[in-house]
């Protein structure tokens, strides 16, 4: 099932060298920031940019008019209502959008996401780390599902 994931502003472009080797390990469909270009970092040592799409949006506005149809939005915050990831049922394709390390998604990002999920951690995570997590528990609970689903 096709997913994307995103940061908003990035502050350390290590970070998004990190979150594009764990979204390759991991299958994402693509990465992509909004508000800053990437540039490759020693910390994707798999150099998936070679074979995942990382795009770069100058703003919220190029990102909607291209982000993809029927994708849904996600954000990955604190926020009062936020779903805890443990319960969180991961649409077919989604879109995880994640904050800059020194802030928060935006909230006019919140406003129009169908979701927010948010990570049991006693303090805000690195973004590359958060980012990792997500796509691990869509993983692993799409994996459970196909194993439950499989006759015996």
């Amino acid at each position: 099932m096709p997913f994307a994931i995103g940061i908003e502003n990035v502050k350390s472009e290590v970070n998004v060298g990190s979150l594009l080797r764990s979204a390759y390990n991991l299958g994402a469909a693509l990465v992509f920031t909004v508000g800053r270009r990437y540039t490759p970092q020693y910390t994707d040592t798999t150099k998936a940019w070679r074979h995942l799409p990382v795009l770069h949006f100058l703003d919220w506005e190029e990102y909607r008019a291209h982000a993809p149809f029927g994708w849904i939005p996600i954000a990955v915050e604190i926020v009062y209502g936020a779903v805890p990831i443990e319960s969180f049922v991961h649409p077919k394709a989604a879109v995880y959008i994640l904050g800059p390390e020194d802030g928060s998604v935006s909230k006019s990002v919140l406003g129009w996401t169908k979701a927010q999920i948010e990570i049991p951690s006693k303090y805000c995570l690195n973004v590359a780390t958060a980012g990792a997590i997500v796509m691990y528990d869509r993983v692993a609970k799409r994996q459970r599902d196909a194993t439950r689903l499989r006759p015996v």
